[in-house]
């Protein structure tokens, strides 16, 4: 048993309500700069759809991931050295423009000069590419808009042998968010297909990055990464991915999409997993175990067998004990309820999801019935709007048996949790046919909708004896800017890499965990706004004035 630690995250797809948030603090974060226009490392797509980039998901056509041979070995599905070899200077499987989107901006300067007319002047999109006039035809979120047509959701490549069972009628069909960043593989295609190693997996966390400084740019990464969500910088000539927002990471708060979640469906935490258990696993035969088979991969972090053996490996004793706390470990292992995307990919993917359940509850309140009753919930789960087909199509490989013991259990801490909420004596027998406990019901409760900040985020800081394996404490982002400083059509560019700081983070943490507005030292320096009526001056605000009266003086 050789243990080793990896960051994970789970999402509850029942509380996103694919307001973009998260896409736009990560953009805002790490992709606003010139020659990473089109790049989103969160996005988040409407079910059905064709996702970004297009049909990503369509691996006869893009060939990613690995595929299981004859004789049991795994292999690339794009390839091995030679064809790599052949293909080098012509990379043939990569998304175009039109797969992602050409990146526009729009005619500003015709807003604000436009001489007086009859005609209210318009700002038109130009194209960021050629600076023409264009028509925008396709985006990181066009799916949104366009949910459920028979233009763009009939295309769903997972609807592929399922078509009888859903609907595309407005007002028939059905949609839900899928946010998507970097799964951080644990055995990850991108870094297997890297000619230049530049693609690596961090063995103190299992963070996968790129080292901007190896990268060459064959793009051998993008077409072998089967979620495409490793993305080439035009400008730079080199790949990026998520970061998993290390930096943060490494000081102990969570990444920035996770940070700005309105919805608050993100888990982050650390998982113990056996690594020697990884290839055996994603090699085996039915695709529809590969899921049991990355679940046995992780070790329970309560099995002091398995806590000595962390300790032997050099992991630091409040890892553990933040594995233990994980919130991730329980949703995956102890309450099952979490699923991997796409596990026939055979990348061991380390991002998760609770599947959608909300449609059942309107499923069975328009036929008159009670939509919380636990009967007519399970009744209803198998006539979902959502077909446990699709769903399982996403996050088992097409096994439906996974996905139905998921939705039965949430179905049942609904119906659990309803008698509790009207003080009506539980019903035991409600967490027994899921085979759950009504106290292991109620903790998934909690922590699925009232979980506070530190439950959900259970992230243990980086240890400075492992500063010498991590990134240096001050470092060069791995998406920082390059380029000469000019500015072109693109925008202008910085000239030299960012300086990561974890000193920085270091006070981002200390302001985002202290309990007062203020920090404890300057506290009764700094006037609370937020207590103030309106009315007269809050003190603090101004100093005295030298000839003011004294209290008790007229």
């Amino acid at each position: 048993m050789r243990v080793m630690a990896q960051m994970a995250m789970v999402m509850n797809l029942d509380k996103c309500i694919g307001c973009h948030t998260c896409s736009v603090t990560c953009k805002q974060a790490w992709t606003n700069r010139t020659g990473t226009e089109y790049v989103w490392f969160n996005n988040v797509e409407t079910r059905p759809g064709l996702g970004y980039p297009r049909t990503y998901e369509d691996q006869e056509e893009w060939q990613g991931g690995w595929v299981r041979k004859p004789n049991g070995r795994l292999a690339l599905r794009s390839g091995g050295r030679i064809r790599k070899l052949l293909t080098i200077f012509s990379n043939p499987k990569l998304p175009s423009i039109d797969d992602y989107y050409e990146p526009w901006t729009y005619d500003y300067d015709n807003l604000l000069s436009s001489p007086q007319s009859d005609t209210f002047p318009v700002a038109r999109p130009k194209s960021l590419i050629t600076g023409a006039d264009m028509n925008v035809e396709w985006s990181a979120n066009w799916d949104d808009d366009l949910g459920g047509s028979h233009e763009h959701a009939a295309r769903d490549v997972m609807l592929r042998g399922i078509e009888d069972k859903v609907k595309l009628e407005f007002e028939q069909t059905f949609m839900f968010y899928l946010p998507r960043i970097c799964e951080h593989c644990l055995n990850p295609s991108c870094a297997a297909s890297c000619p230049s190693g530049a693609i690596y997996k961090r063995s103190e966390d299992g963070i996968v990055l790129v080292d901007q400084d190896r990268c060459r740019g064959w793009r051998m990464c993008v077409s072998g990464c089967p979620y495409k969500k490793v993305y080439f910088n035009h400008k730079t000539g080199k790949a990026e991915k998520c970061t998993f927002c290390y930096p943060r990471v490494e000081v102990g708060i969570p990444t920035v999409c996770s940070e700005t979640c309105v919805g608050r469906l993100r888990y982050l935490g650390l998982v113990l997993y056996d690594a020697d258990k990884v290839l055996e696993a994603a090699s085996i035969e039915d695709e529809h175990a590969l899921y049991d088979a990355q679940r046995a991969c992780f070790l329970d972090p309560h099995d002091p067998e398995v806590r000595r053996a962390a300790a032997e490996a050099g992991i630091p004793a409040d890892w553990i004990e933040a594995a233990r706390k994980s919130p991730v470990w329980r949703l995956i292992n102890e309450y099952q309820v979490a699923l991997p995307l796409h596990p026939e990919y055979r990348t061991m993917p380390m991002v998760w999801y609770i599947p959608p359940l909300s449609p059942v509850v309107d499923a069975v309140k328009d036929t008159g019935e009670d939509a919380e009753d636990r009967g007519n919930l399970f009744a209803a789960i198998d006539a979902l709007r959502i077909p446990v087909e699709y769903l399982a199509n996403l996050f088992t490989a097409g096994d439906t048996a996974p996905v139905d013991r998921v939705l039965r259990k949430l179905a049942a801490m609904r119906s659990y949790m309803r008698d509790i909420n009207l003080g009506r004596d539980v019903d035991d027998a409600i967490p027994a046919a899921v085979g759950m406990t009504g106290e292991q019901l109620y903790e998934m409760f909690r922590l699925l909708a009232i979980a506070k900040y530190d439950e959900r985020y259970v992230i243990p800081p980086a240890h400075a004896e492992q500063a010498h394996a991590l990134e240096e404490l001050v470092t060069e982002c791995p998406v920082s800017e390059y380029g000469g400083g000019q500015q072109d059509l693109f925008g202008e560019g910085s000239g030299y890499p960012t300086p990561v700081a974890v000193e920085n983070f270091r006070m981002l943490q200390a302001r985002q965990t202290s309990d007062t507005l203020a920090a404890p030292d300057d506290k009764g320096s700094r006037v609370n706004l937020l207590n103030w009526d309106g009315k007269g001056l809050p003190d603090g605000l101004f100093p005295p004035r030298p000839d003011a009266p004294t209290q008790g003086e007229s």
